[in-house]
């Protein structure tokens, strides 16, 4: 028994960016952006087709933190007219900061009281959302859900609502020209990551396995041409098509035990996000050799093995592009990671790993016993 669902009307092609008017269709809307000269001008052109948004919130911060999303909200509640709908041009920061917007509605109390369970689903009605992601990566342009950090208490909570699907997602890769080269590789790893943690996932099912293979395989012959040729369209293109389809195989699973590793690898260390959500993956893929099904079946289909082959190729693959898969090379001790294994595997994520607290240990080269620990 599966289902597999997904509501987002996706446009996809370089130059999609001009059909941004007729998606708002005439409503009044409220523009989340970055305040960089690059979607100033984006902003420009859009007001003159569209007419001039009802408010711009473009001091938008990497990692969106709880206290300045509560003072961006309250922007909103000052409004005479409130937006009609939400539009979001940027990067998963700016998308994930939409959906906070259009929960809220001008309350962030209610929001939040949603987003730390105090409350329940039906208190919220979002506003629409449309998504025009500039990066290659954060899959949030197809899923209802976004991350929303607390970096002060130490924690991340996840906003997840079935009225934040966008409405529409205008995924334009000419806009992603220019990335710089470590963005880039972030983003797209950030992608791979999406692909793979849907294969060891509980709510893995046919249609997600089918988009996460197709979503891994893209990345991972496109990103190291692509780090090398940052300017090239064409393979632009292939990695905002991966990172799409990555964001329509965790749109159904959510993501699993790398992610919730990462939080606080990002929150403790300042790693960035698509580092610290994709160095564990060889580790991850050798802790579930021994499982069958959907995960044993996609990873065949992706590396052509499975288990320290497949984690073998991974790894080759990740230290190419500069990124270590040792978690030591990020600050973490054994004694720390054993710590943050504890808190992933009873963390929200985690639990939709099918894996087990040994089996990665193991694959980690780390005993429970830290007696035993492996150099």
């Amino acid at each position: 028994m599966w289902t597999y669902r997904n509501p987002v009307q996706v446009r996809f092609g370089s130059g999609i960016f001009s059909d941004l008017p007729t998606a708002i269709a005439g409503r009044r809307y409220a523009l989340i952006t970055y305040p960089d000269d690059y979607f100033r001008a984006l902003a420009a052109d859009l007001g003159g087709k569209a007419g001039a948004p009802a408010l711009v919130i473009d001091d938008i911060a990497p990692n969106p933190d709880i206290r300045l999303l509560a003072e961006q909200t309250a922007r909103f509640a000052a409004l005479q007219d409130q937006p009609e709908v939400i539009v979001a041009l940027g990067g998963g920061s700016v998308i994930d900061s939409a959906k906070v917007f259009a929960a809220a509605r001008g309350d962030f109390a209610a929001m939040e009281a949603f987003l730390k369970k105090r409350a329940g689903a039906e208190t919220l009605r979002p506003l629409p959302l449309i998504a025009v992601p500039t990066t290659a990566g954060t899959g949030s342009e197809v899923t209802c859900w976004g991350t929303v950090w607390d970096a002060e208490g130490g924690n991340k909570f996840s906003l997840a609502h079935g009225g934040l699907y966008p409405e529409v997602s205008l995924v334009d890769p000419a806009l992603m020209v220019g990335k710089p080269r470590g963005l880039t590789i972030q983003t797209g790893l950030d992608a791979l990551s999406h692909s793979l943690e849907s294969l060891w996932n509980r709510s893995a099912n046919p249609v997600s396995m089918a988009h996460a293979v197709a979503a891994a395989r893209g990345v991972i012959a496109t990103l190291p041409r692509l780090v090398a040729d940052l300017a090239n369209v064409d393979l632009r293109a292939d990695m905002a098509r991966a990172a799409t389809l990555a964001g329509f195989a965790f749109s159904n699973t959510k993501t699993a035990i790398a992610h919730s590793l990462s939080y606080p690898i990002t929150l403790r260390h300042d790693v960035p996000h698509g580092i610290a959500c994709s160095f564990s993956l060889p580790m991850i893929i050798r802790s579930v050799a021994d499982q069958g099904g959907i995960c044993a079946e996609g990873i065949q289909a992706i590396f052509g093995a499975t288990g320290n082959a497949a984690a073998a190729q991974l790894e080759e693959f990740l230290k190419k592009l500069g990124v270590s898969p040792n978690f030591h090379d990020y600050g973490v001790d054994d004694a720390e990671f054993r710590e943050l294994v504890d808190l992933a595997i009873g963390g929200e994520r985690g639990q939709n790993f099918i894996g087990s607290k040994e089996s990665l240990l193991a694959a980690a080269r780390l005993g429970a016993d830290p007696r035993k620990a492996v150099a």
